[in-house]
Formats: C-alpha cells, structure tokens, sequence
C-alpha cells in the first residue's frame, strides 16, 4: 500500500486533516487537498514546486489506469526510467526546499522502489482489478470535499488525460489568443472603413446647432487639422463642389472660436500666412517666451556673472551665436529679479527681441544718438554699455509717467552719458534741431501684435482702426527722425525703426512712405537671421529694396514678433514732395498709391468730358450756321472772361463804343473823295467798314487784357 509522505501508517492518520482556516499560515502538507482540488490540470511549474501535488498527480494518473482506459501503457523500461527521473528531480527540489524533510523523502524513496519492483514482478498494475482503498478515499476526498461518482470517472478521464500535457494547452491558449486578436483587429478595420475618408465641411445646419451648443473643443481641433490636411493639397483632396474659400472662412472661423481672436485679426494674419505656418504663429503666441538677461558690460563679464548666478541656484546657458551679452534662464531657486547682482546693476531682465534694433543701430563712441521712445531704459542702457559712456545720449519718452523707470534703471546700470528729456517725439526736431544727430533710434509704439504671448488682451481688443491709428503716428515720428539726422555725420547718418508688430501697415509701409518723402535708402541690418521683409502684399507693391528688413516669428526665431529696418540718409534736402503730414487725413495716408491712381483717373475722365462738350457745341454752331474760325472753341476759364462780359453788356453800349471808334478813325484823315462818294458803292463801303471796325474793337480789347494779366502777374 502506498501512503503519501505526510501521511503516517497510523489508522487514525488515514484521511487527511480539515484544513485550517487560515491555509496561507500551515505548512505545505495542508494545503495538498486544496490544491489538487482547485488544480485538476496542474502545471509542470506547479508541480516542482510542491511535492505533494506532483505525488497525486502520479497517484490519479495511476488511478485513471486502472479504471479500464484504452491508452496504452508505455513499456516497462521507460516507465521505470522516467519514474527514476522524476524522483531524482523531485528529490532534488525537496532538498532545495528544507532539510527537514530529508527522512519524508527516503521514506518515498523506498516506497517508490518497493513499487516499481511489484510492477516488474507481475506486470503493468494497470491490467489488474485491485484497487487501492486509501488511493480511492484519498482521491474521493473527504465529506466536506463531496463524492466523485464512477460514472463521471470515465467522463473525466478524457479531459484529465488531455489536460496533463502543459504544451498542448499553453499551444490551444496561444490559439485562443491569437483568434481574439485577430476578430479585434477585424472589428477595426470594420469600423474604419465604415467611416469615410474624406473630410467634408459641415453645412449651415449643423453650424447653427453648433452655435447654440457649447463649443466642443476636441471636434473643433480636429476638423482645424483636417481642414489644413485639405489646403496643403487641395487638388487631390477637396470635396466635389466646394471652393478653397469656403474652406478657408471656415477655417479662420474655427480658429478664433478654438484661441479667442476677433475675426478682423485671424484674417489679416491668414492672409499673410499660409494656413500650416499661420496654425503655427497661433500656437507660438499660445506658448511664452524664455526668459532672457542682458549683462551690463560697464560692470561685469558674462562668464563671472553666469557663475555667481549659477551658484545661487539659476539654471542658465548662453543666449545664442549672435549675442554676446545675452542669456536664458530656464528655472531658478531666487527670484531672478530680486537678487543682489540685479539691485548692483550687473544685468538687466530683457526679451531677447529687444537685443535686435540697437545691435542694427551699432552705435559707436562718442557719437550723438537719440532713442525716441527710451522707456523703460533697456534699449538706452545697451546703446550706453557700446558706447562705454562716451558721447551723449538723449532718452525721449513722450508719457511722464514711465520716466521713473527710465530714470530708475539708467542709475542701477551705471548709465552717466543720458539726458533724459519729455516730448512729443514730432516735435524734438524743433528741440535738438534738424541735421544736428550721428543716429537715431525709433522703436515706434504699435498694436502690439507681435507679442500676444503676454498680452492676450491684443487678440479681441485690436481692429483696423487701431492698425490705421498707430501707422499714422510711426510716418510722423520716422519723418522727424530723419530730419534729425545729420546726412554729412562722419561716423553715421543712420536711422534705425522698429516695432513689436507683424502688421504690413505698421512695417513695410511706414518704410516705403519713408523713402518717397524723404533722400533716404535701405542698408542691410547687420543681423544674420531673421526672414526679409515683404516687397509685396496683396495689391500694395512696395520698394524692391524692402528685402534688407528683416522679420522675426515666435514660431521661428523663438523670440516675439519684430521687425526692424535700416536707413541711411543720403542728403538734408527735403525732397520735392514732401508735404505736412498735419493737415493730411490718416486714412488717406494709408492709402497713398491709391489716391495718386484715383486722382489720374478723374483727371482724365475731366478731359474727355471737356473734349465731349466741345464737340457737341461745334456742331450746334455748325447746324445753326454760326461756326466761325475766329470763334473760340468754349468761353469757359479766366481768359474769355472778358468775352463773356462784353456778350452780357447791353446793346447802347455796344453801340456808343462803335462809334467813338468810327470817330476816331475819321479824325486820321480819310480823303474828302472817299467821303462824297455817292451811291449803293459807299453803302457797301460803310458796310465792310463796320466788320472791320468790330475786329479792331475786339482786338484792341485782346490788349487791354493781356495787359491787365501782365500788371497783375508783376502785382503778385
């Protein structure tokens, strides 16, 4: 009889004992019946790792056996080897496990020996009718474990048998697997092809129903990508029966719902943009700028600056190749505007945009600059540090109110060279006087458009009104900075404008307005990066030397929106056609070209006109029979206006200046024949003589009035 080897021979031992109620917590000989009965198909793993469990897996496929199956049972030598095999490991294991359990396991061992020579003595057991009681109760389990019919032992067999082979199942689990997949990834492919691939635009209906709802955020971000999708290759994917315009209202609708822009902004920046770039420029607003210091090179070196602040925990590197000065502050445990090198002075916070007009302007020593619009004084330090303190500097700001910051920063920088000054900037030509200034530096006010990443106020506050406004004032303060500046200057003679705007009408034309009005031509910048300007824009056709100005994007550059121009004043002449910008309305400025066009237009439709009614008196006068040679073609304008006064003159005097004529005539002597001479002859006479006389009275008046022109021409 084979007893399991945590079982003793005792009688009282036969059944196993109830399990605790806590299993986890006994030692592995409780916890046999609990695992056969909850792993009917235990795995290879399993059964190495508890002895138990790979001994009644032995014993119920030994039982299974004897019940009468129709597998064959392997031969005698293999069995005895593979059973030698697996007591070796199972020793092994039990070995690994505790050395408490060495005397349970030589006892197997004997059992296990004494069992394999009852086989060879008499054959396979699984021929024989014997059955092991104790394998039998074991296998039944206990009362509270319930009975396994015999019936049902037949029926188990099968799906045991099958079930004892772990690659076989780990192989109908991998299939199992691979079968749901595969339906998964099915379904997939279903459900896309059911949706179509092409991308059409929503109708009216279904704008108004997306009106009245909260606006879904997720719908509008995608149909924004696909409508971009479409635009980069329109041909290939529009939608039968739709133009590119409806795509493109539809997209400028849909971004300014998704980033809050008013209508009149998002078009004007779609016309300059493509729709990818233009999605683009709106996210770099979205996201802010690096913070930036500039060193104060009148106190201290970037490098020993960069590791003082390093050692006060900044997280800093160099700006980029084309600043010296320069660098970005990615964290900091300080307050980077607080610590004691910025109270001394030895840096100041500044964007990195604002580096770029006085690098352009690149001031030299001892020269005389102005900066129109100094507040709040980065721009002015930086041109006194290249200027290390020499020559004179005036700081114009036209608002009292920012001259304390001016004022404030240019003594923490150690600036000594400044002049601070309050005026409008029209006027500080009649101040500093005309042709008297080396340079001149312009960052004019504008709408602000280039830097919505900290002002977000820009997108809903600004309309064309204020564009129109703000470029008005930038044509009169770059009139002024020209006349200010010294064409003769040895060393200069250059002006240098900018704006923190991408708007055309803040930009490119203010610079082409600039070179009609005044001798002045574009230089290059100086700036290695940094996009040219525009030469054209939609109808507007500007100077071909536009392409020196430069244009920095925050999508780009990683800098705010600028834009920055170079002129060189060629002479201090005036040029012809300038005019007082005063009395001129800001409207019709912007729109120079086209008043010009306008003004030719109307000229020339007044001459036909005038060729038309001329014609048609000619030939009123030719069907009346009254055209004459000596007649003038029309009385209208100042020289017939004595013609028009002798018609409306009544007929008496008319006639009394006849005949004073007549008299006079006959006082110069006419021969007594003539005058006696009788007849029809001398009526015919007198007659002739009367158109005669009337050609000299007109004549005569001819004189007088070029007379009266001539004394009022010397008059004047």
């Amino acid at each position: 009889m084979i007893f399991p080897p945590f079982l003793s021979s005792s009688p009282r031992h036969r059944n196993p004992p109830p399990p605790p109620q806590n299993p986890l917590l006994e030692p592995a000989a409780f916890k046999a019946p609990f695992l056969l009965r909850h792993h009917q198909n235990p795995t290879p793993e399993l059964a190495a790792s508890n002895p138990q469990v790979e001994y009644m897996v032995a014993l119920k496929s030994k039982s299974k056996l004897k019940g009468g199956q129709a597998h064959k049972s392997p031969p005698k030598k293999k069995l005895k080897n593979d059973l030698f095999a697996k007591k070796q490991s199972k020793n092994d294991d039990l070995l690994d496990e505790s050395e408490g359990m060495s005397e349970d396991i030589e006892e197997q061992e004997d059992f296990s020996d004494g069992e394999m020579e009852g086989q060879s003595d008499s054959g396979s057991e699984a021929s024989s009718g014997d059955d092991d009681p104790l394998a039998d109760d074991f296998l039944q389990g206990s009362d509270d474990e319930g009975d396994v019919s015999d019936g049902d032992e037949d029926s188990d067999s099968g799906s045991d048998s099958d079930g004892v082979d772990p690659e076989k199942l780990s192989r109908a689990l991998d299939v199992e697997r691979a079968r749901v997949e595969r339906e998964a990834r099915d379904e997939l492919q279903l459900n896309i092809k059911q949706e179509s691939d092409e991308f059409r635009l929503p109708t009216e209906e279904e704008l108004e129903e997306e009106a009245l709802r909260p606006p879904d955020l997720q719908n509008i971000q995608r149909r924004i990508a696909e409508i971009i999708g479409v635009l980069s290759n329109f041909k290939a994917l529009k939608q039968d029966g739709v133009r590119r315009k409806d795509y493109v209202e539809q997209l400028k609708r849909d971004l300014a719902s998704y980033y809050g822009y008013n209508d009149y902004l998002i078009g004007v920046l779609a016309e300059m943009f493509p729709p990818v770039e233009l999605k683009e420029l709106i996210e770099g607003f979205e996201k802010p700028r690096p913070v930036c210091l500039r060193t104060n090179t009148l106190k201290a070196r970037r490098r020993d600056l960069a590791d003082v602040l390093i050692n006060r925990g900044v997280n800093l590197d160099p700006l980029a190749k084309w600043s010296k000065v320069g660098l970005v502050v990615y964290d900091s445990q300080v307050p980077i505007g607080a610590t004691p090198e910025y109270m001394a002075g030895y840096y100041m916070l500044q964007s990195a945009s604002s580096f770029l007009p006085v690098m352009a302007l690149a001031p030299q020593e001892k020269e005389r600059i102005v900066d129109m619009a100094a507040a709040p004084g980065g721009k002015t330090t930086y041109i006194a540090a290249l200027m290390k303190n020499s020559g004179v500097i005036f700081a114009n700001e036209m608002k009292e109110a920012r001259l304390k910051s001016l004022t404030a920063n240019l003594h923490r920088m150690g600036v000594t060279n400044t002049i601070v000054c309050n005026y409008d900037g029209k006027e500080l030509p009649k101040v500093l006087g005309h042709n008297t200034l080396d340079r001149v530096l312009l960052d004019a006010p504008c709408s602000g458009t280039g830097v919505i990443s900290k002002d977000e106020s820009v997108k809903t506050s600004k309309n064309l009104e204020d564009i129109q406004k703000c470029a008005f004032l930038q044509k009169q303060l770059i009139l002024a900075a020209i006349d200010m500046v010294d064409a003769n200057s040895k060393s200069g003679g250059y002006i240098v404008y900018s704006t923190c705007s991408i708007m055309v009408a803040e930009n490119e034309a203010v610079i082409d307005y600039a070179l009609k009005k005044r001798d002045v031509k574009l230089v290059p910048c100086g700036l290695d990066f940094g996009k040219p300007g525009f030469v054209r824009f939609r109808e507007h056709r500007f100077h071909v030397s536009l392409e020196k100005t430069r244009r920095y994007y925050p999508h780009v550059h990683n800098v705010d929106g600028f834009f920055v121009a170079k002129l060189k004043k060629m002479s201090n002449a005036k040029a012809p056609s300038s005019t007082t910008l005063e009395s001129v309305d800001p409207e019709s400025m912007l729109d120079d070209e086209s008043n010009e066009e306008k003004t030719e237009v109307e000229h020339q439709h007044n001459q036909t006109k005038d060729r038309q009614d001329n014609s048609m008196e000619k030939r009123k006068a030719e069907e009346n029979g009254h055209a004459r040679n000596d007649k003038p073609k029309s009385l209208s304008g100042p020289k017939n206006a004595e013609k028009r006064k002798r018609e409306n003159e009544p007929e008496e005097g008319r006639k009394l200046a006849v005949k004073k004529n007549r008299e006079k005539e006959n006082g110069h002597g006419k021969s007594d024949k003539a005058r006696s001479r009788p007849g029809p002859k001398e009526k015919k006479k007198q007659h002739f003589s009367k158109g005669k006389e009337s050609s000299k009275i007109r004549e005569e008046e001819k004189k007088e009035f070029r007379k009266k022109k001539a004394a009022n021409k010397k008059g004047k």
